[in-house]
């Protein structure tokens, strides 16, 4: 092996959370790529629906740095996330390298082999920054496996033009089931399926207020202090304008919770049945960790122990913008900067220890 083709550091990804790390690693001296499967820049953004948008104004998401450019309406949409990506990947130089799906990773004499499709590359460090959207989450619902109709996760999901004149049946009471619902609904004929009755933010709270909430119980806990309650519930959904159109109509004012999936139809708690011709899923995600199977010891989400970023299993290996796992507000744009930070001071004092 020829010390040449060693890195300090690889990133596993080039979204928002390895564009982050990126940022800080630019400004070490460590030797550094991304790797990233993509073939054109935006990272997760990039397989979302059509009407995406975040959920705050744009001076409230930002990546260590660069302000997002002010937006046409309210809140970004997706094309503008993506092209915010796109330019503070150009305006940092940040090396990427795309196409490059990683399968595994092993390690040995303290070098890790990073095999994608294409090659291998060697680095004495990793940051997994592979969020979530490859790993969508569909609980096991009965019926489901004889439900004759089509079934999608909302991570396939474009927009309504591809359900007109259909029944369709919308599972998930958190931000994605609500939003798709609120949108599909105004096409075609939709049905919303929930665990618990949906719970709503009030109308003026929108993704700042609760990413400033989430720095509050951040700082405490980073000074062992108590956590003081909480005003509004993280869990809650956003009123985003969609959403807040369709509970001024009433379109949310009925749903329902599921007793079992038939050939053709969903059966309710209460007894009654609706026939449907498809089935969305807006059940969240798992974690993307799989090709890490080699190194850490991961549970049946992909999640395994760390310390802040820095894996207990692993040394040498960090994971950055997974959310509350590995920091929090740390899957939002505006809050991964800080984790990226800590990560990087992280791995130049490793690198010093080699």
């Amino acid at each position: 092996m020829i010390k040449d083709e060693i890195y300090d550091c690889i990133v596993i990804g080039a979204g928002q959370s390895g564009l982050a790390c990126g940022y800080y690693l630019r400004r070490s001296k460590l030797k550094y790529l991304l790797l990233d499967k993509h073939t054109t820049p935006g990272g997760s953004w990039i397989n979302t629906w059509d009407s995406l948008h975040l959920f705050s104004a744009a001076k409230h998401n930002a990546l260590p740095g660069f302000p997002m450019p002010a937006s046409e309406d309210d809140y970004p949409s997706k094309n503008e996330v993506i092209n915010y990506l796109k330019s503070y990947e150009s305006k940092y130089s940040i090396p990427v390298e795309r196409g490059q799906c990683v399968e595994k990773i092993s390690k040995g004499d303290n070098i890790f082999e990073i095999q994608t499709t294409e090659r291998v590359y060697y680095s004495r460090t990793i940051i997994s920054a592979t969020g979530t959207q490859d790993s969508p989450f569909i609980p096991d619902v009965t019926g489901r496996e004889t439900f004759e109709g089509d079934q999608l996760h909302s991570s396939t999901y474009r927009s309504p033009e591809d359900y007109l004149g259909q029944h369709v049946l919308i599972v998930g009471d958190g931000n994605s089931g609500a939003q798709i619902f609120a949108e599909l609904s105004k096409h075609t004929l939709c049905y919303w399926a929930v665990r618990k009755k949906p719970e709503f933010l009030p109308p003026d709270v929108d993704g700042k207020t609760l990413f400033d909430q989430a720095s509050e119980i951040y700082k405490a806990r980073q000074k062992g202090e108590e956590v003081k309650q909480t005003v509004f519930n993280l869990g809650n959904i956003v009123q985003v304008p969609e959403v807040k159109e369709a509970l001024q109509n009433g379109s949310m004012d009925e749903f329902g919770v599921i007793d079992h999936l038939e050939r053709d139809g969903v059966v309710w708690s209460d007894g009654t049945r609706d026939t449907i011709d498809t089935i969305i899923w807006c059940t969240g995600y798992n974690y993307s960790t799989s090709y890490l199977n080699e190194l850490l010891n991961l549970d049946e989400r992909g999640r395994s122990e760390t310390n802040n970023t820095a894996s207990q299993d692993q040394p040498g290996v960090w994971l950055v913008g997974y959310g509350g796992w590995t920091g929090m507000a740390s899957a939002t744009i505006i809050g991964v900067g800080r984790t990226a930070k800590r990560t990087v001071k992280e791995i130049e004092s490793y690198i010093r220890s080699l």
